[in-house]
């Protein structure tokens, strides 16, 4: 590994401006690093071809004096993200040999910037997932492991393989998806910074859907500064994405300025859950402290329908999930598992294309959305989620921002709990009811558990506040003083 892959965004984007080293070189070091970390199976393709390409166009633009934030970094992309003539898959079986012919409006976005694309990141199969371990490319390992143990643990999903990428430092930033967690999730349990925009800040065109009122696209990147980078460059009104909303996008760096004396953190008594491990509560009350010292004012709120927001992200997300994936058919792209009949043809390709999660949440969204049980269920699901969001908009009266930890545990063994959905399905439990009121989520790495693995803490902004969200997560991060890398790989 050497010092170019080990930059952060911002340290890489000021040593090509300067001329310290070109992208070509930077983007060569990234892509030979990624060859040495193939046990990790963080990228489920690699364009390196394309990205000495693009690597020499972003060094034209650097040379021309059209540099921007993004010009020249090398990024890893969800598999998600359609990009055009390249695999893009959603790490599904079912979408067999699919390379688009049209661009993702974010990736656009940053390859206008003059970003280069290292390849595609492993994930939960269409973002179905907590630990990256249901991908049809087999599971990702994160590169930290408990002090002392011999055993793989997971990165947490379904963003799992971006944010292995950027831990292992193969990958300088790479995009997520967050529906119900996922950026947020596996940034904690990989010692990264994972941020969650408002719902609409990002466009959704060209990302494979799994629950398309949820889903939402962010960065996950080694610090606050780099996120604030990477979004600037990632958001912006489309008009192919009917829920993107046309507001101007501001410059998010400069947001960072260090100053929220008077700012005013909530702290829900709802997040205080029975079993917290004392390390996740520790940490939490530390970064009480840390803001508390930086000038914020602390204040109790209740977000009282919280309790509720589990059971009514799992009714919502996979009646979601079930609309948009039946389009997988074997007619049109990907698999196709023929038979004696169409209807056969339908069977048999759905049933060898989709695994185990995605099988089990179409049946679930199907059951929902069914006569007998949409009004018992989904539309209930559906005033519930009014009421969560209702929560969010009461507290943001008397707080500006609010402070909770990220996940319920640190990074668990890879193997213990892909037979336990419920007990899988816990790990959003903090995560997901910021996602039902689509309201941005950052989560900064602020310690370590008992067992030496990274926790992270969250904070939550208003809509369409990233720019407050952003300054605090920086003073937080500033102020935990988080730079702890695993050891490559293990045991040094």
């Amino acid at each position: 590994m050497t010092e170019l892959t080990k930059l952060t965004l911002s340290a890489a984007r000021d040593g090509l401006h300067n001329g310290d080293f070109t992208s070509a070189e930077i983007t060569a070091e990234h892509l030979n690093a990624i060859d040495d970390a193939k046990e990790l199976n963080t990228y489920i393709e690699v364009t390196s071809d394309q990205a000495m390409n693009m690597a020499a166009s972003a060094d034209a633009m650097i040379k021309d004096g059209n540099a921007k934030g993004m010009t020249g970094i090398p990024i890893g992309i969800k598999d998600l993200y359609c990009t055009k003539g390249v695999h893009s898959q959603s790490a599904s079986h079912i979408l067999d040999g699919f390379k688009p012919e049209y661009e993702s409006t974010v990736t656009s976005n940053l390859w206008n910037d003059g970003a280069v694309m290292l390849g595609k990141t492993n994930m939960d199969e269409f973002a179905m997932g907590s630990s990256n371990e249901n991908s049809y490319y087999g599971p990702v390992i994160n590169p930290w492991r408990a002090t002392g143990s011999d055993k793989n643990t997971v990165p947490g999903g379904s963003s799992g393989g971006s944010a292995a990428a950027v831990a292992a430092d193969i990958s300088i930033a790479t995009t997520g998806t967050d529906t119900g967690g996922s950026i947020r999730q596996p940034a904690s349990f990989t010692g990264l910074v994972g941020f969650k925009p408002t719902y609409g800040r990002c466009s959704r065109f060209g990302m494979i859907a799994f629950a398309s009122s949820l889903d939402q696209a962010g960065p996950l990147t080694k610090t606050v500064r780099d996120a604030a980078i990477m979004m600037e460059s990632m958001a912006g009104y489309d008009a192919k994405d009917s829920t993107s909303i046309n507001v101007e996008v501001p410059n998010y760096e400069a947001a960072l300025t260090g100053d929220i004396r008077g700012l005013k953190v909530g702290i829900p008594k709802e997040y205080h859950s029975d079993g917290m491990p004392a390390a996740i509560e520790k940490l939490w009350q530390q970064g009480i402290g840390w803001l508390k010292d930086a000038g914020a004012e602390i204040v109790d709120i209740s977000l009282p329908h919280t309790k509720y927001a589990l059971p009514t992200y799992y009714i919502v997300a996979p009646a979601e999930c079930s609309s948009n994936l039946a389009r997988y058919d074997g007619v049109k792209y990907g698999l196709r598992v023929a038979g004696d009949s169409l209807d056969d043809m339908y069977k048999n390709t759905r049933a060898a294309g989709f695994g185990d999660e995605v099988k089990r949440r179409i049946l679930i969204g199907t059951y929902v959305l069914s006569a007998g049980y949409y009004d018992a269920y989904y539309l209930k699901a559906q005033r519930v989620r009014t009421l969560i969001a209702d929560d969010f908009k009461s507290a943001y009266q008397k707080c500006d921002v609010i402070l909770t930890p990220t996940a319920p545990s640190e990074a668990f063994n890879l193997g213990d709990k892909v037979s336990d959905p419920l007990a899988m399905y816990l790990n959003d439990v903090f995560t997901v009811p910021a996602s039902l009121a689509g309201l941005p989520g950052i989560s900064v790495p602020a310690g370590l558990s008992s067992d030496g693995l990274p926790l992270g803490l969250q904070l939550l902004g208003q809509a369409f506040g990233e720019e407050q969200l952003l300054n605090v997560a920086d003073v937080l991060e500033t102020a935990a003083g988080f730079n702890i890398k695993p050891a490559k790989w293990w045991g040094e």
